[in-house]
Formats: C-alpha cells, sequence, structure tokens
C-alpha cells in the first residue's frame, strides 16, 4: 500500500462537532492519482511507488522523455509526479489508480506544499524584530542593527537572519487531524491550515 497522495489545495471552510463547537478545517482535493514507476529495492536499492497527479495537460507542454516515461505505464495524462513510500505486501501495478480511499482509518496526516511568496521583506516583518524606538528623536526603526564585528572575523556569519526573499519555499505540516473523507468527490477534510494559496499542489502523507 502506497503511503501517500497528491492533491490540490481547494480552500478552507468549518464544521460542527457533536458539542456544536466550530472546527477549521482544509478541504483537499486528494487524488486521483495514477501508478507510474514501482521503485523496488532489488533494483533501485529503496522502495517506493511512483505516483502521478490524473489531470489534463496540453500535450505541447509535456517533453519527449516525460511522455515515453507516462506511455510505458499507461498513465495517460498526468501533471505532477511524486514518490511516496510503500507499505505492506499489496501487488502494484503501472497504471492503478489511487484514491482517497487509502486515508481511511487514518488519524493524523502530513501535509507538503509551497508558502505563499511575499516578495523582498525587512526583518521585522521576515523574521519578527522588534525595531528600534518609534520617537522623533530616533533614526533606527525597522533596521536590522549590527550584523557582524568591527575587528575580528570582519564578516558576516552564514545564517545570519537578514532581509530577503520571503515565502515560496517548501513547508511541510505535521499531525494534521483527518475529520472526514468524501469518496465520491475525492475530498479530504484535515483539521487546520495547510501551506499554499488555493489551487496549490500539496502532498499528503500518512502521518
Amino acid at each position: 500500500m502506497v503511503n501517500g497522495l497528491i492533491g490540490r489545495k481547494v480552500g478552507m471552510s468549518q464544521v460542527f462537532d457533536e458539542e456544536g463547537r466550530s472546527i477549521p478545517v482544509t478541504l483537499i482535493q486528494a487524488g486521483p492519482c495514477v501508478v507510474v514507476q514501482i521503485k523496488e529495492n532489488s533494483r533501485d536499492k529503496y522502495e517506493a511507488v511512483q505516483l502521478g497527479l490524473v489531470e489534463k495537460v496540453n500535450p505541447k507542454r509535456i517533453t519527449k522523455p516525460l511522455k515515453g516515461h507516462l506511455e510505458k505505464a499507461g498513465a495517460g495524462s498526468v501533471r505532477v509526479l511524486r514518490e511516496f513510500k510503500r507499505s505492506g505486501d499489496e501487488d502494484m501495478q503501472p497504471g492503478q489508480q489511487v484514491t482517497v480511499d487509502i486515508f481511511e482509518g487514518v488519524d493524523k496526516v502530513n501535509v507538503t506544499g509551497k508558502s505563499k511568496g511575499k516578495g523582498f521583506q525587512g526583518v521585522m516583518k521576515r523574521h519578527d524584530f522588534a525595531g528600534g524606538p518609534g520617537g522623533h528623536g530616533s533614526n533606527f526603526h525597522r533596521a536590522p542593527g549590527g550584523i557582524g564585528q568591527c575587528a575580528w572575523p570582519s564578516r558576516v556569519f552564514p545564517g545570519k537572519k537578514m532581509p530577503g526573499q520571503m515565502g515560496n519555499r517548501k513547508v511541510s505540516v505535521k499531525g494534521l487531524r483527518v475529520v472526514s473523507i468524501d469518496k465520491e468527490n475525492n475530498l479530504l477534510v484535515v483539521k487546520g491550515a495547510v501551506p499554499g494559496s488555493r489551487g496549490g499542489y500539496v502532498f499528503i502523507n500518512k502521518g
């Protein structure tokens, strides 16, 4: 059995429990995915399954090597490829479809996505620096302050928190509780927020 799926973030909503309390949830269009390749320990030195998200793709946007790779597996139209770990002894074949059913009975999942890009930002927004005094006599409001040494070693250490690109990077959220599964519409409902904007690709793994 494969341990994960590729999906798209639909958006956020809320549901109510038995006591009437509101629970913030995220809706994820999980799959359907198709098995493109089986990675075996005897040949590839590790066990995994390569899945592709079934979506309509302009044939002009598929390279010839990828087209041959998909035709060999009988995968059809696939937009995103991703490898997931295998568990159990279930026999899987290329071209086989994997749906949201694999999360039935699963309590928690881990979701990975690309965070929203915020552009070039300063240290106060990017790293939550406090900033300087706000009075009129101060000339130090939003600057980072001293970043190096005046003598030895006279350089800025790697990893120093500085202004720069914020967001638009891989973010993983672990331990999201599975609230419900809609098998007819391939929807996975999880409690809490998921990285990325609406319509963005996410990768779901069993927690």
